[in-house]
């Protein structure tokens, strides 16, 4: 930044900060321009070398199914009395959860300099769910310190000599600026987190984020988690082979008892936001908790009851290991364009929510994505994730779970939902915006800002896996319908027809109707929802570009039906009624545009037509969108650069626009 700023340690100030920087003469000028760095694209018989995500290998589209699966879908739904629908559900049902370990990637490089296109990414989903919930931990937060301070004023360091477990992952020393970065993007846009308790050392507990996060977030902070699937402590060596339900508990009553005796909760309002027991569902059962008494001993302590699931891993391709089996991503394909992985995969869960709700808490599925260890190239980040996420998403909101979180590392994994350009790019590459963010934007607008929202997952006589159905329902009354399509055939003769009729209820006029759209379930890029698109890699600022495209379908109103086509691949949200649209449309979304600079010496900010065809050599032709030093001497150039940042509760270099 070429500046030093003192954080101001309050939500509520007001900074303003002019910066000032003269690009030098005599100098050698390099300008990328933005939004125009060509991707990248791989030549016959190369290989990609780069990190995971932005891999652009594709995978082959599945064939057609034979036989033929029913196409022409009689939806009959229920004005009032309809069955088996499913708890009240939130907005912010899809939240995010962030490894701790790239929290200063994502979130920002400090309290003073947040993340633009993280804010904006947040925004979209504030805006149609009301709120948006965030974790920050995972596997390095077992082992997280915090500390006064780090070199540098970073916010956070790892130990790269300390690394454990199969995830290889490294200790963190942390400092309450990761906090206040985290308290001041919510005073932004309406964040609520979820932060980890270091677990792997219990004798004493390390409690300095619980004290520091009650202070600086306040309301803002959602709950504890109480261990990180510690039902695999034993598997990774933190805990002997008996580590049991029953250990886990008593450690538990330990943490409990450190915090009455050291007074590390003052407000006495932390030692009541506990979630556990985050199990993966790998050496215990969640049924082996329930019956150790571990909700009834704590219950007055557990805000939530969490587990963590994948359906399957892709580690061996990730960590290797001596008998490590790498799975091909082509031979899995199938089993993400298909419903029945998803009943199959949260059967085991079912009378746990039902357990929660009898016990008045809520359920989370905690982290979640396509495969543990990264996901798969060419499935967790092409359009099958993003009609995947979604099923997933209203399956689980279906069977109960009240919220769940979609996880994201850094570089090298498939399956983020959004990914900040490796740091020495940041100048010239903005961010990538994966498949599952699509999901959770269209799974807001499912939901909506009620709190109000019921998910029924729909039968339908001789109805394929291949086309999974949803009705939302509010105060009783069906008010939007999800239907899917994972059937890819450009031809059309696969795509869906659903017929909607309302039983006890009125068809009307017509009906509005969004579409998730990508021309194969293997697209990489440049999805969009409603039109709107985030890019492709390296192309997005959080901001959806393009007009938003919302279809008018008009209806037979004699008939009483209204026929929704869903081409293959692709997903519709119906709108049955003018309110189940605008509610969703919510307020005017309030982004964000970033004025600082990066690199403010020895820059000149000179016209790209300009460029062209001067210092620059032909700018317009160079595939990096750069520019190359010219056959004669090169020019001087002499050009003033001027940054101003607007600072709004120690934010620096963030301004808000409504659009």
């Amino acid at each position: 930044m070429g500046f030093e700023s003192t954080p101001c340690r309050s939500v509520r100030s007001l900074c303003l900060v002019l910066l000032l920087a003269i690009a030098g003469a005599n100098c050698d000028v390099t300008i990328y321009q933005p939004n125009k760095q060509a991707a990248f694209t791989q030549s016959a018989g190369a290989t990609y070398s780069g990190v995971a995500a932005y891999n652009p290998t594709s995978l082959s589209a599945p064939p057609v199914p034979s036989p033929t699966i029913l196409t022409t879908i009689p939806i009959q739904l229920q004005n009032a009395g309809t069955p088996n629908l499913s708890v009240k559900q939130k907005g912010s049902f899809m939240g995010f959860s962030i490894e701790m370990s790239v929290t200063n990637q994502v979130l920002g490089k400090n309290s003073t300099f947040l993340q633009v296109p993280f804010l904006n990414l947040m925004a979209n989903i504030q805006q149609r769910a009301g709120s948006v919930m965030v974790r920050v931990g995972g596997n390095t937060q077992e082992s997280a310190t915090l500390v006064d301070t780090l070199d540098n004023g970073r916010i956070l360091e790892k130990n790269l000599t300390g690394v454990t477990g199969t995830t290889q992952t490294p200790p963190l020393d942390f400092t309450r600026d990761l906090l206040y970065t985290m308290s001041n993007i919510s005073s932004f846009v309406n964040v609520h987190w979820f932060l980890g308790l270091p677990w792997f050392v219990t004798q004493p507990f390390n409690l300095g984020i619980m004290t520091a996060a009650d202070e600086i977030l306040g309301d803002y902070l959602l709950g504890f988690q109480a261990g990180n699937e510690p039902d695999m402590y034993a598997l990774h060596g933190h805990r002997p082979s008996t580590y049991s339900p029953y250990d886990y508990g008593g450690e538990i009553s330990d943490l409990l008892s450190q915090i009455a005796s050291t007074g590390a909760d003052p407000t006495g309002r932390s030692q009541k936001l506990l979630v556990g027991p985050n199990i993966a569902d790998f050496a215990w059962t969640p049924e082996q908790v329930w019956d150790s008494g571990f909700v009834d001993t704590f219950s007055d302590n557990l805000a939530y009851l969490a587990v963590e699931k994948y359906p399957r891993d892709n580690c061996a391709a990730a960590f290797g290991g001596p008998n490590a089996t790498v799975v091909d991503p082509q031979s899995v394909l199938d089993l993400y364009l298909t419903h029945d992985a998803h009943t199959t995969l949260l059967q085991p869960y079912l009378n746990s929510t039902m357990y929660a709700q009898t016990k008045g808490k809520g359920f989370l599925m905690f982290e979640t994505n396509s495969a543990s260890c990264g996901g798969f190239l060419g499935i967790s980040d092409s359009f099958t994730a993003a009609l995947w996420g979604l099923d997933y998403a209203l399956q689980m909101a279906h069977s109960n779970f009240t919220g769940a979180m979609f996880h994201l590392g850094g570089q090298n994994v498939f399956y983020n939902p959004f990914t900040s350009p490796p740091t020495n790019e940041s100048t010239f590459h903005q961010w990538t915006v994966g498949p599952i963010y699509y999901a959770a934007l269209a799974m807001a607008e499912a939901i909506g800002p009620s709190n109000e929202t019921q998910v029924l997952n729909i039968g339908v006589p001789n109805l394929s896996s291949l086309t999974p159905i949803y009705g939302i329902y509010e105060n009783g009354a069906p008010v939007r319908v999800a239907v899917f399509n994972y059937v890819d055939d450009p031809s059309g003769a696969n795509d869906v027809h659903a017929i909607i009729s309302i039983a006890g209820g009125t068809i009307p006029a017509s009906v509005k109707v969004k579409y998730l759209a990508a021309k194969t379930v293997v697209q990489k890029g440049n999805i969009t929802w409603a039109g709107q698109t985030f890019g492709d890699n390296f192309a997005s600022d959080g901001r959806p570009m393009g007009d938003e495209d919302i279809q008018t379908v008009t209806c037979d109103t004699t008939a009483q039906t209204c026929t929704i086509d869903v081409p293959a691949p692709g997903f519709a949200l119906v709108f049955l009624t003018d309110a189940a649209l605008t509610e969703n449309a919510g307020a005017p979304s309030i982004t964000f545009a970033t004025t600082a600079q990066t690199k403010t010496r020895n820059t000149a900010t000179v016209d790209a037509a300009v460029l062209a065809t001067s210092n620059g050599y032909r700018m317009s032709e160079h595939e990096l969108a750069g520019t190359s030093k010219a056959p004669s001497a090169a020019r001087a150039v002499q050009a003033p650069l001027v940054a101003v940042g607007l600072a709004m509760g120690t934010v620096l270099a963030v301004v808000g626009r409504a659009i």
